[in-house]
């Protein structure tokens, strides 16, 4: 037997001698199909978890200039969407291009955002870009918000934390080229490289570099940002040195598309009349960066600039921007001619049934099959709903007095936009909170009355002024000339439109508005804190960074000087209910025909 073992071995080791001699052996055949990813991105989630009172402007498909209202979003919605986009796709990645905290609802502002990291850990999110409202509570809070623990909060403030339980971070990693120390080393890695079936993708974030201007100076302190396609393309080189070919910059910078005043047109791949300071920053890019995410403005486009789909999904979890990469497996550049994108919509129960179906059969494929096949993530869902009964008692925390009902109805100014408008002044009002010599608050940033419950005075709750000023917008002051101004003022009703839409002051400002004189002549006897208002003088005064952005069409604000950013609207609502507070009943806007 040890001998015929012996033979048996020499014998295969003659053949295979053999085959090599003859070139019979043929070597493996290198696997050369391409790679395809799909990127999945939202952005400006900003904790709404709820789907409550979330839309979009959607085109009626019977008359394309009028909007109806598709109720959209909500986190198990996103989820489902996200779901959907995912089957039957072997690569996919899921991005977050910033503001996915602060400025938030309820039920991610009474749990420190713990409930949205949370959340964001069982929709599957992949990375993140920092955006500027992740600097709110300042770098330390936000370093605690990705790395996880339990916050020190005074046993009896309103928002706590660890509520549910321990409080782990966030199991994705946060980017940003552009966010470094004084001493130049980043405050997150400035990018991530994902490996895929055999082939590198790396991503790189960065946010506006305007952050310093529009949160509390405090937040971040030690912090420098960089000019956005500076920062990126420096790690793009290096990146690129590393053999990593396929790129994708995910930015919390922002613009708009289209024409103003009319609806959603997000997947008019023409991008028609873009503005804002991202396409600057996307024509600066490197040319090897192969598709762009975008966010904060909280606008929905989709272009195509030097070959790249440049894209935003609108805001608050109502939409989503998908983009298919096809990578060679051998040079591991991405086949741009083979790219292909979609902004699409998050549906959720309160979704029209009849406008959500001629959506559906409008989209061409795949993307309609991938809406038609969404359902709600019912597990994400129902932590949502845990988060949403636990913020119910601290909901009812006293936070002031008042001795009447404050309403919202009005022809110009409301007593409820007052309240709020005041409440802001006082709260910027001191000179090292920004010397506001007054405030203007949009009307649709009130969102309910403040009503008097019972035989005055009445308390009032936290959950009754969050409900009024649910956005957790931060408060901004700013630098107009008085000409400047009173443009403001006047394109309350800018042309075209058939009525104004009046922002409304704090005490302190007064005006006659003329209804019947000509575009640019309406405002009238404008007086300011007992003076005329003086074309040639500096005002300054506080919005809320909604505004501050363009928002509502007045985008005249983005001009505003010497900007200095404040605390959050809310805060400053509960620090004005201190004192007991009575409406105002005189109207600060008067109306002549």
């Amino acid at each position: 037997m040890h001998i015929f073992l012996r033979s048996r071995s020499v014998l295969a080791t003659l053949a295979a001698a053999a085959l090599l001699v003859t070139g019979c052996a043929s070597p493996p055949v290198a696997d050369t199909t391409p790679v395809t990813v799909r990127l999945i991105s939202f952005n400006d989630l900003h904790g709404n978890l709820e789907s409550a009172n979330l839309s979009l402007p959607w085109p009626d498909p019977a008359n394309r200039t009028r909007a109806l209202r598709l109720a959209a979003g909500g986190a198990g919605d996103l989820a489902g969407t996200i779901t959907a986009l995912r089957q039957g796709v072997p690569n996919s990645f899921v991005m977050s291009a910033g503001d996915h905290i602060g400025a938030t609802p309820l039920v991610s502002a009474l749990f420190l955002h713990e409930s949205t990291i949370d959340v964001m850990n069982r929709i599957g999110v992949d990375l993140a870009t920092l955006g500027n409202h992740e600097f709110d509570a300042g770098r330390q809070e936000l370093l605690r918000i990705m790395n996880g623990g339990c916050a020190t909060v005074a046993a009896d403030a309103a928002a706590q934390s660890c509520v549910l339980e321990r409080y782990n971070g966030a199991r994705f990693p946060h980017i940003s080229a552009n966010v470094v120390f004084d001493d130049g080393k980043p405050l997150v890695p400035p990018s991530v490289v994902k490996t895929v079936d055999g082939v590198k993708l790396g991503f790189i974030g960065a946010v506006t570099r305007i952050t310093p201007s529009i949160v509390v100076p405090s937040g971040v302190a030690g912090l420098r940002f960089l000019d956005e396609a500076d920062a990126i393309n420096a790690e793009a080189e290096r990146l690129l040195k590393q053999g990593v070919r396929a790129l994708v910059a995910v930015i919390h910078e922002g613009g708009s598309t289209g024409t103003p005043g009319l609806p959603l047109e997000w997947n008019d791949a023409g991008c028609p009349e873009p503005r804002g300071p991202i396409f600057d920053i996307v024509r600066r890019l490197h040319p090897e960066i192969d598709a762009v995410f975008t966010g904060h403005t909280h606008q929905g486009y989709r272009c195509v600039i030097d070959g790249r789909p440049v894209m935003q999904a609108t805001a608050q979890g109502r939409g989503v921007s998908v983009a298919d990469l096809v990578i060679d497996r051998r040079s591991g550049d991405v086949d741009r001619a083979r790219t292909t994108h979609r902004n699409l919509p998050v549906f959720n129960a309160q979704s029209d049934a009849t406008l959500r179906a001629a959506i559906i059969a409008s989209e061409p494929e795949p993307w309609a099959t991938v809406l038609r096949n969404v359902r709600p993530d019912e597990a994400v869902a129902a932590r949502v709903a845990l988060y949403g009964a636990a913020a119910a008692p601290r909901a009812q925390r006293p936070v002031g007095r008042i001795s009447a009902s404050f309403s919202r109805l009005a022809e110009t100014d409301s007593a409820a936009g007052r309240l709020v408008a005041d409440a802001q002044w006082a709260a910027t009002r001191p000179q090292d909170r920004g010397g506001a010599q007054l405030a203007l608050m949009n009307p649709g940033g009130v969102r309910a009355d403040l009503p008097c419950r019972g035989t005055p005075p009445c308390t009032v709750t936290y959950g009754d002024a969050f409900t009024m000023q649910p956005f957790g917008n931060s408060l901004v002051v700013m630098t107009l000339s008085g000409a400047q101004f009173k443009d403001l003022l006047e394109n309350q009703q800018r042309q075209g439109r058939t009525s104004p839409t009046f922002l409304i002051p704090s005490a302190g400002l007064s005006y006659t508005w003329v209804s019947a004189a000509p575009y640019g002549q309406r405002v009238r006897d404008a007086v300011l804190n007992g003076q005329p208002l003086d074309p040639n003088a500096e005002v300054r005064f506080t919005v809320n960074s909604f505004m501050a952005e363009g928002g509502d069409g007045f985008t005249s604000l983005r001009d505003g000087r010497n900007r200095l950013g404040g605390e959050l609207d809310i805060d400053a609502l509960i620090a004005f209910l201190q004192t007991d507070r009575a409406p105002d009943a005189v109207a600060r806007v008067r109306v002549a025909p």
